[in-house]
């Protein structure tokens, strides 16, 4: 067959679906990644859903639903940020996060603050360059630096909630898969539930 018949009948088998009882239309598998629909008035998302900066906050376009859920975030640029977990009902436009009772975050000082209250301080924290690893079990949220743990577990946390990021000046990538550090045993990546497929 030449290279203008293959394509007729490529096209007639494929290209209309008619030929051969019909063609299955393949949907994309959805991924976890920074929601362009959850974001702060002066947020900037690039990098295909995985590096946030402008200022503003932005949610994950998943909750976690799984007993057991990691990510990771590497500081790109330094400045003022934070990361941790959020309700939909948190506001997005002010930043700093963890001064309402729909936020639970980690600042870059080190703090981890919730409903506008210090809850902990980290003894060391994530500087330009370094990757930030989180785990949630419904129970507390934990804080690896680099992979190894920090051991301040950030407990109390309420409700559906989603990764949630903010920056002022800074820039902050996001991993929630693919990751830089191998996660802690019994966790693993954000499912995207299949109700909401």
């Amino acid at each position: 067959m030449d290279n203008m018949a293959s394509y007729i009948f490529c096209f007639r088998c494929c290209g209309n679906g008619t030929f051969g009882g019909g063609h299955v239309q393949l949907k994309e598998i959805p991924v976890v990644k920074l929601d362009t629909t959850h974001v702060g008035n002066d947020v900037v998302i690039v990098k295909n859903g995985r590096r946030i900066c402008g200022t503003g906050a932005a949610l994950a376009n998943a909750p976690i639903a799984q007993n057991k859920a990691y990510f990771e975030v590497k500081v790109q640029c330094t400045g003022t940020w934070g990361v941790g977990l959020a309700s939909r009902k948190c506001d997005i436009n002010a930043v700093p996060l963890g001064r309402d009772m729909e936020s639970w975050v980690l600042r870059q000082d080190g703090t981890l603050f919730h409903n506008g209250e210090q809850k902990g301080k980290l003894t060391e924290y994530p500087q330009e360059g370094d990757i930030l690893g989180i785990t949630y079990d419904h129970i507390e949220m934990n804080f690896f630096l680099n992979g190894s743990p920090l051991s301040t577990p950030f407990a109390g946390i309420k409700g559906t909630v989603y990764p949630a990021f903010y920056d002022n000046g800074a820039v902050l990538d996001v991993q929630f898969d693919k990751f830089y550090h191998q996660p802690p045993d019994g966790y693993d990546s954000i499912m995207i539930e299949q109700s909401l497929l």
